[in-house]
């Protein structure tokens, strides 16, 4: 399985930027996806997760501003950020508790990481 994210960038504080993330390989079920975040000195923090059912979740410090949406169908999670601040600046990671096999339980994957970057 592999998890492969795009659309990070540089932009200005008030913009906006819409990440993506694709899951491909041996996929039998997939439980929650989600983007966490990792700014300079700082530790990985999660920025919003979306389970197969149920609500999603955001870090207060995003509320109002990120929306989180997947497609089930095509295995992708995506994360529309507007009104983008400079502390938002920080490497973005996507993830996906994913289960293989039937005859497998279900494990955290990650991707590569997007660089986004907000100047003030």
């Amino acid at each position: 399985v592999q998890l492969q994210a795009s659309g990070g960038g540089l932009v200005q504080a008030g913009g906006s930027l819409r990440l993506s993330c694709a899951a491909s390989g041996t996929i039998f079920s997939i439980n929650s996806m989600g983007w966490y975040r990792q700014a300079p000195g700082k530790e990985r923090e999660l920025v919003a997760v979306i389970p197969s059912g149920g609500d999603t979740h955001y870090a207060d410090s995003v509320k109002g501003r990120f929306t989180i949406s997947r497609d089930s169908a095509k295995n992708t999670v995506s994360l529309q950020m507007n009104s983008l601040e400079p502390e938002d600046t920080a490497v973005y990671y996507c993830y996906a508790n994913i289960k293989s096999t039937i005859f497998r339980p279900a494990r955290d994957f990650w991707g590569q990481g997007t660089q986004v970057t907000v100047s003030s």
